[in-house]
């Protein structure tokens, strides 16, 4: 397969169907060169990652968490021009930032970052039976080696820290399974700044409650460790989250 190239990703409303950018890569030293071939400025940008379920919310969480996404997590998106990096898959986390970035027209990146085996492009089915198709209002995705979800967690994280340099990097983690665990340990160690929202689900529950000390599960150790992990309340979200982001990238507009 040719390392980059367009695809012409479906619309979903009456829009014209857009292209995204693709690059496929085998090793990390490919990394920087593959960015600026997609059209991706290596002149540091403020950085979201996305991280988290790629399924199982509960029904009762979904008009909460829709909001989060097209009421802060896109608008910020929108206002400082960040990079959003995250699976770039249809589902879960993924598709929430995919429509509210359609939602409100934004104009800012949004990357995914997922193995190359797994992934089903527009009219080109994928036999592998845990395949999914990419989300269709992604403008950009980076294509790694692997043949089990997880495999790009370490990739999802180097593309965020490549794109951010020393500007401001941080990590909102939804939900989630085992996947979200290594994700989160990735982009700590990387040193993004996680944030998790708390009564989502799964992880994020775990997590938020380890870290008030309630949690038996160990792997919070790890990323307690690792430090710059914090929880919010998905009842308070919208506006603490909004918050925190403001508080993380204004500094940045100021410096401009």
């Amino acid at each position: 397969m040719r390392q980059s190239f367009q695809i012409q990703m479906p619309s979903q409303t009456s829009t014209p169907h857009s292209l995204a950018h693709v690059a496929v890569l085998s090793e990390v030293a490919q990394l920087r060169d593959a960015l600026q071939t997609v059209g991706l400025s290596l002149v540091p940008h403020p950085v979201l990652v996305v991280i988290g379920g790629a399924s199982y919310f509960e029904p009762e969480q979904n008009h909460q968490i829709q909001q989060l996404f097209r009421e802060a997590i896109a608008p910020i998106a929108q206002r400082y021009q960040t990079c959003v990096v995250d699976g770039g898959t249809d589902s879960g986390v993924m598709r929430l930032m995919g429509n509210a970035r359609s939602h409100i027209q934004g104009t800012f990146p949004l990357i995914g970052v997922a193995p190359l085996s797994l992934v089903e492009f527009p009219d080109k089915p994928n036999e592998h039976p845990e395949s999914s198709p990419l989300e269709p209002n992604h403008t950009h995705f980076l294509l790694t080696p692997g043949n089990s979800w997880g495999d790009e967690s370490h990739w999802l994280a180097k593309v965020a820290s490549e794109l951010s340099g020393t500007t401001p990097s941080v990590a909102i983690l939804l939900n989630g399974g085992n996947v979200t665990w290594r994700d989160a340990l990735e982009n700590l160690r990387a040193g993004q700044t996680v944030i998790v929202i708390d009564g989502t689900g799964r992880a994020a529950d775990e997590i938020a409650a380890g870290l008030r000390g309630e949690g038996t599960d160990s792997r919070v150790a790890d990323l307690i460790a690792a430090g710059r992990i914090e929880a919010i309340p998905l009842q308070d979200a919208l506006q603490q989250l909004t918050t925190r982001l403001e508080k993380a990238f204004r500094s940045l507009s100021h410096s401009n």
